[in-house]
């Protein structure tokens, strides 16, 4: 039964064990982005053997109470929910972990939200040259303006 179960997942472009095994064989926490039609989701997971823990989450949707007018799929929606996720995880003890993508490309918002996570105060090993620029991160790009930086403040409120 297991043995299909795995197969499955192949199948399906769930999981890669490859990279799945190096990653656990680490023992450092990781992070998980996932980018759906409407919102952007965060994790830092820490790996267990009976499976993955939870350390810290963020969900675009909590971007609403800090004001957040935009699109919550966008770079600067992915970046503040990084950031989210990474004051909490600060905040429950974690401190070091890599960005684990699975199966899936690493695209300009999962970046944007890394970014978020490293400003947060997280080590993650990264290179500063593929995040996004600070214009874009600000939403200098888009039609409607948000005030990221109003944003990132009543973030900052909700940590403390």
């Amino acid at each position: 039964m297991a043995h299909s179960r795995i197969l499955r997942r192949l199948r399906e472009q769930k999981t890669n064990y490859k990279k799945r095994g190096t990653m656990l064989m680490g023992r450092r926490d990781f992070v998980t982005v996932h980018i759906s039609n409407e919102n952007t989701q965060v994790q830092v997971h820490a790996p267990r053997m009976g499976g993955d823990v939870v350390i810290a989450s963020a969900h675009s949707r909590y971007l609403l109470a800090a004001g957040w007018k935009g699109s919550r799929k966008s770079v600067p929606a992915s970046y503040l929910t990084g950031y989210l996720a990474g004051k909490r995880a600060v905040r429950g003890g974690a401190g070091r972990a890599i960005m684990y993508a699975g199966t899936r490309r690493y695209t300009e918002r999962m970046s944007a939200a890394l970014k978020g996570i490293v400003d947060a105060g997280m080590d993650v090993p990264v290179d500063p040259g593929t995040f996004p620029d600070e214009a874009r991160i600000n939403g200098e790009h888009l039609a409607v303006k948000n005030d990221v930086g109003a944003a990132r403040l009543a973030i900052d409120g909700e940590s403390a």
